[in-house]
């Protein structure tokens, strides 16, 4: 008998037998391509059984399985063959991805007996490798195309994923926060949300923040509604969280102006001038301290009057504001005190006054520089004894209110001129917060763009647009003599002028571009305007005014027009609050 050869292959059962439990699919056949056998592997991938092919043709069974390139039958000096992987699909039409290897089969006395094809599925790691590509891909496709910020973070609290609405609403691109530790948009590390979703990734349950809030970039609160989720792979076992949020900008819109509730969240600022004036009405806010607001015209001292005011053990009760300036002087008193039936001419019933519809609230006295000396002495009382008389009336009415006043004129320096009461401006002068103009705090400009962008395009139900390098290098170099009204109404223009994704400086309104002669006043602000007309009616205005000390009445008088419509062009010229 021949002497075997050391790499001959002498195949028995056993030998098949052992490649299935290896998940390994074989078949022999012998010299005359007849098949000899087939184990129970290489049965399942191709989708046959050994009863239908046994001592068939090879190339008549196997049509699925192209004949190898080079046939060790015709070939018999190859040992061994390693073929492309190939595709195969079987009768119940399934695609199997197989890798095939061809082996010499020798009997016992050395001669060619046949050949072993082996069959290896590489389908379900291929599979798994493409479900992952694929479906991680599609994910993100998917993910980054929702109305709604996502994003994922690891077991250590770092983001791995942030979709494009998360970049929008946060003002983050993801290239600054992927791999940084989510309590970079959340602000702080003890925050509620980032709480929320420390405990949804230890207990596995879903959490839900319904008033929650993000930082920017730029410093700005951005009121969210989260769901935080735990992360979980195929074995069940937690690699980290998930958190979805919507922007909430324009539902607190709404529910200001339907409630008329005002936070410290309204009031936007990181200046040193700015923080200080926050830690003041931190304290002031919780007690019944009569507050004078003194300011630029623009600067927000309506706001922050109303933040006082919601901040307060009154925040249920009402907030009335009086204009001083808007009402003609001869119904100031009526307005304010109100009227008993028979009072004046026309007054055929009672009415109350502002004074009345704040009792157990705050009232609001805007631009208190203009209110004449006739009504100083009786607003005095009010302040004094918390009692006053209507119009009329001979039965005294106390009020329990919460005064605020508000002036852009300063009043030591109408005190001064002899235009107010000393003894007034004393009495409302007991905790003063004065609010800088724009210029001023210039570190709070680009952060005010970003929050009244955000906040006119919440209105408009569009997302925040860009703004381009040049506008704002153009926007943060302007004066502002309107401050932060001014700003509002640049921006407004810009998003009416702007078709596209972002602000340029064409958008803008013209008469930032270029520097405008300031009109100098006492206390009051340049406005630039480009029409001619109009500057030079301003112009007349602050002259006028100037030269009656910043008295209305005589102005009105000297202008040939009534207190009222005065009141109106200096709104219009950005001239009052």
């Amino acid at each position: 008998m021949p002497e075997t050869r050391e790499n001959d292959v002498i195949l028995s059962d056993q030998s098949l037998a052992l490649l299935d439990e290896l998940s390994v699919g074989a078949f022999t056949v012998d010299v005359q391509r007849k098949v000899k056998s087939m184990n129970l592997s290489a049965q399942a991938l191709m989708g046959l059984k050994e009863n239908d092919v046994i001592g068939k043709d090879c190339r008549e069974i196997f049509t699925g399985v192209p004949c190898m390139v080079t046939c060790l039958l015709r070939n018999q000096n190859t040992t061994v063959t390693h073929e492309p992987d190939v595709e195969i699909v079987n009768e119940k039409e399934t695609k199997r991805l197989l890798t095939r290897m061809a082996i010499p089969v020798y009997d016992r006395d050395h001669r060619l007996a046949g050949c072993l094809t082996i069959l290896q599925d590489h389908s379900p790691i291929a599979d798994l490798i493409d479900r992952i590509h694929y479906e991680e891909r599609s994910s993100k496709i998917i993910l980054d195309n929702l109305d709604v910020g996502i994003f994922t973070v690891n077991r250590g609290g770092y983001i791995t994923f942030f979709n494009n609405e998360a970049e929008k609403i946060s003002g983050y691109d993801r290239r600054q926060v992927l791999g940084k530790p989510c309590a970079t948009i959340f602000g702080d590390t003890d925050s509620d949300d980032m709480c929320l979703l420390r405990e949804s990734m230890e207990s596995g349950w879903m959490n839900k923040s319904r008033q929650g809030k993000i930082v920017t970039e730029t410093g700005e609160t951005v009121p969210i509604r989260a769901n935080y989720i735990a992360l979980k792979n195929e074995k069940e076992a937690i690699i980290g969280g998930l958190a979805t949020f919507h922007d909430l900008t324009l539902v607190r819109q709404l529910d200001q102006v339907i409630r008329d509730r005002y936070t410290f969240h309204d009031m936007i600022g990181k200046s040193p001038e700015m923080q200080k004036i926050f830690e003041m009405v931190n304290v002031v806010s919780g007690t019944d301290a009569t507050i004078l607001i003194e300011g630029p015209t623009g600067t927000g001292k309506d706001m922050l009057a109303k933040v006082i005011h919601h901040a307060g053990r009154r925040a249920s009760n009402p907030f009335v504001k009086v204009n001083c300036a808007a009402i003609p002087d001869n119904l100031l008193e009526s307005e304010m005190f109100g009227y008993t039936k028979g009072a004046f001419t026309g007054a055929d019933r009672d009415k109350p006054g502002r004074f009345n519809e704040a009792d157990g609230g705050t009232i609001f006295l805007d631009e208190i520089g203009d209110l004449p000396l006739s009504l100083q002495a009786k607003l005095l009382r009010v302040l004094e004894d918390r009692e006053f008389y209507p119009l009329g009336s001979r039965h005294i009415q106390k009020v329990d209110v919460r005064i605020i006043s508000a002036t852009n004129r300063g009043l030591e320096a109408l005190v001064k001129k002899g235009l107010f009461r000393e003894d007034l401006f004393y009495r409302l002068n007991v905790f003063r917060l004065d609010l800088p103009a724009l210029k001023g705090r210039r570190a709070d400009i680009a952060l005010l763009i970003h929050h009244i962008i955000r906040r006119l395009c919440a209105a408009r139900d569009i997302h925040p647009l860009n703004i381009s390098r040049q506008s704002m290098k153009i926007l943060l170099n302007f004066d502002y003599p309107g401050n932060v009204r001014e700003l509002e109404n640049i921006l407004e223009h810009a998003l009416i002028i702007s078709q596209e994704e972002e602000i340029l400086p064409e958008h803008l309104p013209a008469y930032i571009h270029r520097p405008v002669q300031p009109v100098k006043t006492n206390d009051k602000q340049p406005f630039g305007y480009t029409d001619n007309f109009h500057r030079q009616e301003r112009r007349k205005i602050v002259r006028t005014l100037t030269n009656h000390g910043g008295n209305r009445t005589g102005a009105a008088r000297t202008l040939g027009i009534d207190r009222t419509t005065l009141w109106r062009k200096m709104k219009r010229y950005g001239l009052l609050e």
